[in-house]
């Protein structure tokens, strides 16, 4: 523990001396706004990480790039859209990473969509791809619609959970997650879920997790050097719980379509290879639930968030909550209570209702890719070094009255087709 201590302190000092020297890096570079201490003043603020990059996004109006360090790694806050494009699509070889760091001990973040290799990365990506496709979304919309059935019948039941709205929307997008991509049994109450108290602890949030991130991604060589796990408190459960889905269905020779089905299916297919690279990985338990693992957390708190804050913003906006009650009971009227997928395409309100709170509230309020390769950002003609951070502030973009006149005001019009 002293060691770990010792070694900690001393890569802060490491740090603030890097920093120091550093302090016209990004200048240098042609970027003519550096802000130092951002690490610092997050760490001791009371805001999000998105709210702290829209402070400085809305500070400098005039900026295409602003220049910070994100703990011992230079990093760009990108303000023009060219730029952003450019990373995320234009040069994606150069910056397909996202710059969090992973051991290969690490089972579940190590094999997850963020991993650090490319041709790995690829070959994953192309694998479980079809598990989005319009086909199986429509065939796994019985499951959805089950799990809906009971959430309705909770609520009627237990009137002190209407209390908490997002109690009551993370219950049902953890239970709807749970059946739709681990097969949980629809034939039983969905409500109540396995997986509920693990979700429940993974919103909490703890010292050992925060730091543990913020290690991964402000000092990579110290997460490296002590092996940490970003995921360590999950790995078992989510591990253990494929494992069993997996050898149920050997047996099993029922079609749930479900992300278990495609799991079964990629095993079944043996070795995935990528001919353009050559690269070759087998499909193990463990790869598998490093991504149902990654679908179920990246699904039921951003799912029930944008539940949570579309309620809010109807409940404070009575005439658009009239008109999407008016719509709602059309399609139920017309669908004889029984909701399929096609039904969907006839709320085009609500589409545009859910649209508007994700503007408002995005989901995910900010990406980061790490370069891989030394590049330069077209707008400004900026030198991105090798391990140079890109960050595009999705929250601040969102609330920017450049792009959305008048941002605060929650309008779905802005959506109509």
């Amino acid at each position: 523990m002293y060691i770990f201590l010792l070694l900690f302190f001393g890569a802060i000092l490491a740090f603030w001396k890097y920093n120091t020297r550093n302090k016209d890096y990004w200048k240098k570079r042609g970027v003519n706004t550096q802000i130092e201490g951002t690490t610092f003043k997050f760490l001791i603020g009371n805001c999000s990480l998105s709210e702290h990059y829209k402070k400085i996004y809305d500070e400098h109006p005039n900026e295409e790039n602003v220049g910070i360090f994100q703990g011992s790694r230079p990093a760009i806050i990108l303000r023009n859209l060219e730029n952003m494009q450019f990373v995320l699509a234009g040069d994606f070889l150069n910056f397909y990473s996202r710059g969090l760091t992973t051991n290969p001990e690490d089972t579940l973040a190590d094999n997850v969509l963020f991993m650090e290799e490319y041709p790995r990365w690829k070959l994953v990506r192309q694998k479980l791809s079809p598990v989005f496709t319009s086909l199986r979304l429509r065939n796994m919309f019985y499951i959805v619609e089950r799990c809906a059935s009971d959430f309705a019948k909770l609520l009627e039941e237990n009137e002190k959970f209407r209390e908490k709205p997002f109690n009551a929307c993370y219950t049902y997008t953890t239970s709807a997650l749970g059946a739709s991509v681990f097969g949980i049994d629809t034939t039983v109450n969905t409500m109540h879920s396995p997986f509920l108290d693990m979700a429940w602890k993974s919103l909490e949030p703890t010292f050992r997790a925060n730091f543990r991130f913020f290690l991964s991604n402000t000092f990579p060589f110290l997460f490296r050097l002590f092996k940490l796990k970003a995921f360590a408190e999950h790995e078992d459960f989510f591990i253990n719980v494929v494992r069993k889905m997996l050898a149920n269905r050997r047996v099993d020779t029922k079609k749930h379509y479900d992300f278990i089905d495609i799991c079964l299916e990629l095993q079944n297919a043996g070795t995935m290879n990528d001919p353009t690279t050559g690269y070759s990985l087998e499909p193990t338990d463990e790869i598998l639930a490093a991504q149902a693992f990654f679908f179920f957390i990246a699904g039921a708190d951003t799912s029930a968030n944008t539940m949570h804050f579309t309620l809010l913003e109807l409940s404070n906006n009575p005439k658009i909550l009239k008109k999407v009650h008016e719509e709602v009971d059309k399609v139920f009227d017309e669908c004889g209570e029984t909701l399929t997928h096609g039904d969907l395409e006839n709320l085009g309100y609500l589409d545009m209702v859910l649209s508007e709170a994700m503007r408002k509230y995005p989901p995910v309020g900010l990406m980061q890719r790490r370069c891989t390769n030394d590049t330069v950002l077209p707008v400004g003609n900026v030198p991105v070094e090798k391990d140079s951070i890109m960050i595009v502030p999705i929250y601040a973009i969102h609330r920017d009255p450049k792009y959305w006149p008048n941002p605060e005001v929650f309008d779905p019009e802005r959506f109509s087709p």
